[in-house]
């Protein structure tokens, strides 16, 4: 008779990416405590992820804000323009929130890199320079060299050009950036492999001290989205409504906030959000275009993790940045987070980007992506809590202040009470 019991390996493959991520966190522990000798045979491991994401990164930078700015649609609902605008507020203010954030609370990394990694720009016109410099240059050379300022201005550049091509040509860039996600989908699924290779080998190196830096760090980015989820966030819905917003708050967080931290997709939440903008009595010719591209460029999320992960790199090698550099790292940051793919992890692969104004070479910025796969267990799903959520919560405030029609947050309570 035929065993039908799965094996321990199947059990292991049928859990979520971010349970394996977690035992694998588990395991590259228990190693580095039980055989510390025996960590740099798996660290290799963690040294093949790192290389997998630096191959793919500047690609997926490309290729989905190229397809995301061709597929734009003309001719949009009047009142889709004050939502965006609250979108881009909204993304910048977490932004500076995650620069006050890593000024007031700096965090130091584990880094295999020796301190004097890279060459500090002396100010924000040095950076500048080197801003102008990166993104006048060609794109097959900002692809070979992983130059993400300059992958970003051509990745704009053609996607403004495109906007005029056929549909044809426009539905064949859609579909490679789907391609170009199914390959990061594949990366992020070695995450667990990799993550038992670098917690192995660091701890093995470092010792558990390293762990510390890793905790004040994760800290550090969901006190950050906390902060704007419960303070920053209320204050923007205020402005516009006028009326107590946590009510729509606490809505947005418990219905579309909670099922995100779990699938840590925007875009795979899109369907919750749809249905809530339906049972908050939205405009569904509003809401129906702002929640697929909410998922696309609303990234406060990202935005906070990108500016504390590129700060922190900056503080662990000692590059002191000053308050202009800081302020463009906000809008560099919310930048990038816009090309943010919808795949978990997403926003990890554009910190090179952000790390790039202040000279640190791509080596060293892709540990900083490491270290953040090691805390995604808990930073990504916060990420996309807030970011997901967050793109009903500015539809609906938009949608009120220009319709003046009143949120039915009681018929979403009844239904869930």
């Amino acid at each position: 008779m035929k065993n039908t019991n799965p094996t321990a390996l199947q059990r292991l493959m049928r859990l979520s990416l971010i349970a394996q991520i977690a035992i694998g966190l588990v395991l590259g522990i228990a190693l580095a405590l039980i055989a510390p000798g025996a960590t740099p045979s798996v660290a290799i491991l963690g040294d093949l992820f790192i290389s997998s994401l630096k191959a793919v990164a500047p690609v997926l930078v490309f290729i989905l804000v190229m397809a995301a700015i061709s597929s734009h649609e003309h001719g949009q609902p009047t009142h889709i323009r004050p939502i965006l605008m609250l979108y881009v507020v909204g993304t910048l203010a977490a932004a500076a929130v995650a620069v006050i954030a890593s000024f007031s609370f700096p965090t130091t990394l584990v880094l295999s890199a020796p301190p004097a990694a890279g060459t500090p720009p002396s100010g924000i016109v040095v950076v500048l320079k080197n801003l102008l410099l990166s993104i006048f240059t060609s794109p097959v050379k900002a692809l070979l060299e992983g130059n993400f300022i300059g992958i970003l201005a051509w990745a704009v550049a053609l996607g403004m050009a495109l906007r005029h091509a056929s549909a044809a040509t426009r539905t064949t860039l859609n579909d490679l950036a789907d391609a170009v996600t199914r390959i990061v989908q594949t990366v992020i699924r070695l995450a667990p492999l990799g993550i038992f290779g670098l917690v192995a080998g660091t701890l093995g190196e470092s010792g558990l001290g390293a762990l510390l830096g890793y905790a004040h760090l994760l800290l550090v980015l969901v006190g950050c989205m906390l902060f704007v989820a419960l303070v920053i966030n209320p204050l923007i819905v205020f402005w516009k409504i006028h009326s107590n917003p946590y009510p729509l708050v606490f809505t947005c967080l418990r219905e579309s906030g909670v099922t995100a931290f779990f699938t840590r997709s925007s875009a795979a939440n899109i369907p919750i959000n749809l249905a809530l903008c339906k049972r908050l009595g939205l405009h569904e010719d509003t809401y129906s275009i702002t929640i697929p591209l909410g998922a696309t460029i609303n990234m406060a999320g990202a935005a906070i993790t990108i500016s504390v992960m590129a700060l922190a790199a900056t503080h662990t090698l000692g590059i002191h940045v000053d308050v202009p550099t800081a302020l463009l790292l906000c809008v560099v940051s919310s930048f990038a987070a816009a090309g943010v793919s919808g795949v978990a992890g997403g926003s990890l692969l554009l910190i090179p980007m952000a790390t790039s104004l202040f000279g640190i070479s791509n080596d060293v910025a892709m540990q900083v992506v490491a270290i953040g796969f090691v805390i995604s267990v808990i930073q990504d799903s916060t990420e996309t809590a807030l970011n997901s959520s967050t793109d009903v919560l500015l539809t609906a405030a938009g949608c009120t202040a220009e319709t003046g029609e009143p949120l039915q947050l009681a018929s979403t309570s009844q239904q869930h009470g």
